[in-house]
């Protein structure tokens, strides 16, 4: 009896029917995602209590600027997490009330990531045949990020709602009490949510030789 043909296996792809090569580098994304989670968690570990900040018998008003400048140093210093948690439900609710923008901004995240930060540094970029260097798709990018953020509302959705947070924070600093706030002076400058932001960093960067080789 005659065997059966053999059927021919496409060589884009291995035997498990997968691509040969991720469109995205799944271990750098993962270890970015993970990084990203357990820093947010360890700020939101630092969080005072909300019914120390509307407490309001430690409200009252200031003399003058320079003492109203000295409460927002110090109560920043003990409600940082607070009030960066404020400033991110601010933003976060400007975004919301437009929708537009909203998905203006995560499509360009999404670009960011997809095009540029997450690929394999040996896949390069090729859109309708052409094939663009990692130079001219960060120029790409660069100059897509101009136009999405200063010609169009997005730009002006996130300074109004920066202001209105960063005026929350300092009128709030400012009448509140710091007298029975009692913050370790060892505690450093940078913690909580502060810290953060160079472990994302420090993330991005250790994410994989895909980053790495395009800094």
């Amino acid at each position: 009896m005659a065997s059966p043909p053999t059927l021919p296996i496409s060589g884009h792809q291995s035997a498990t029917g997968a691509p040969s090569h991720p469109p995205i580098a799944t271990p750098a994304f993962r270890a970015f995602l993970s990084r990203l989670t357990s820093s947010v968690r360890q700020g939101f570990s630092q969080r005072r209590p909300w019914s120390e900040l509307v407490d309001r018998s430690s409200l009252a008003r200031p003399l003058n600027l320079s003492e109203a400048y000295s409460r927002i140093r110090k109560n920043f210093s003990y409600f940082r997490v607070n009030y960066i948690t404020l400033l991110t439900l601010v933003l976060a609710f400007s975004l919301l009330s437009h929708p537009f923008s909203l998905l203006t901004l995560l499509a360009l995240l999404a670009a960011w990531s997809f095009l540029y930060i997450f690929r394999p540094s040996d896949q390069p970029l090729v859109i309708r045949g052409r094939t663009f260097s990692d130079f001219e798709t960060l120029v790409g990018l660069g100059v897509l990020t101009v136009i999405v953020v200063f010609l169009t509302s997005v730009g002006s959705l996130l300074i109004s709602a920066s202001m209105i947070g960063f005026s929350i924070v300092c009128i709030h600093g400012a009448f509140r009490l710091p007298e029975d706030l009692f913050l370790d002076d060892q505690e450093p400058a940078n913690g909580g949510f502060l810290s953060f932001l160079g472990g994302a960093a420090t993330a991005a960067s250790a994410a994989g030789p895909a980053i790495a080789a395009r800094v």
